[in-house]
């Protein structure tokens, strides 16, 4: 089975004790390509570290809505330099907005949304959108910026909001929530919008599948993704296995 993790945080502390063995090991595991993006500065830089080092890791760039305090016009040079320098950055993300917790304001993390879809479009590159409970703004914000498209990743809207997305040509990134036995929503949206739109992601160390809900995950695990999305659709595992990394490497511009 060959797989693209189109979303995986090799950089995140939870891998400082052992990164490199199984960034070693991934691609004996089904691993051929795996996304790193950036959720702050250092992250990114970080992330443009680890592309450069393995052949399979792409980056991309950005500042999550945790981060969107540090987006101004110092951060977005940064960014658009990382991106001409490096040419296995591949994206800008992730981005976006949460509201979950607000421990941003939200007019805060909209102006950091907007500069950075901005820069997106300045540079002709995807974008990955991290949305949650925020499904109204983060809709308005595609809106205005109608050249840009990319991937909304761990995908927590309706199946509608997602099929309105498709036609505006975005992708859906789905996790180990498929694999969650409450997840109806995530299996209708599976189920429901075109196979060609749809990517498998970790976003590890975080999200782990069934059955290993409650420790690290890692992209060792996305088969469990592909298992289930070949469930739902009726094809083998490995079939839809490849058909999210085309649509991934399609999605991010990797030949």
């Amino acid at each position: 089975m060959n797989l693209f993790d189109t979303h995986a945080h090799m950089d995140d502390k939870a891998f400082d004790a052992d990164r490199e063995e199984l960034l070693r090991a991934l691609p004996e595991q089904g691993i051929a390509l795996l996304m790193n993006p950036g959720c702050s500065l250092a992250s990114s830089r970080a992330a443009c570290d680890l592309a450069e080092k393995y052949d399979y890791i792409y980056a991309a760039v950005g500042s999550h809505p945790d981060a969107a305090d540090e987006v101004n016009q110092e951060t977005l040079e940064a960014y658009r330099m990382l991106c001409k320098q490096n040419p296995k950055v591949k994206a800008i993300g992730e981005i976006g907005l949460d509201y979950h917790y607000e421990d941003i304001p939200r007019e805060i993390q909209l102006r950091a949304f907007r500069d950075q879809m901005a820069l997106a479009r300045e540079l002709n590159l995807p974008v990955i959108v991290h949305e949650r409970e925020a499904h109204e703004d983060g809709m308005a914000v595609v809106r205005e910026f109608p050249e840009v498209t990319g991937v909304f990743h761990c995908y927590s809207g309706s199946a509608e909001m997602a099929r309105q997305l498709v036609k505006l040509g975005w992708y859906i990134g789905f996790t180990g929530v498929l694999t969650f036995k409450n997840a109806r929503k995530a299996l209708e949206v599976a189920q429901s919008i075109d196979l060609s739109r749809i990517v498998l992601e970790t976003d590890c160390p975080y999200m782990s599948p069934e059955p290993f809900r409650g420790k690290r995950n890692d992209p060792g695990k996305l088969y469990r993704m592909a298992q289930v999305l070949g469930q739902l659709r009726g094809i083998p595992a490995e079939e839809a296995a490849g058909i999210a990394l085309e649509n991934g490497k399609r999605l991010y511009g990797i030949g």
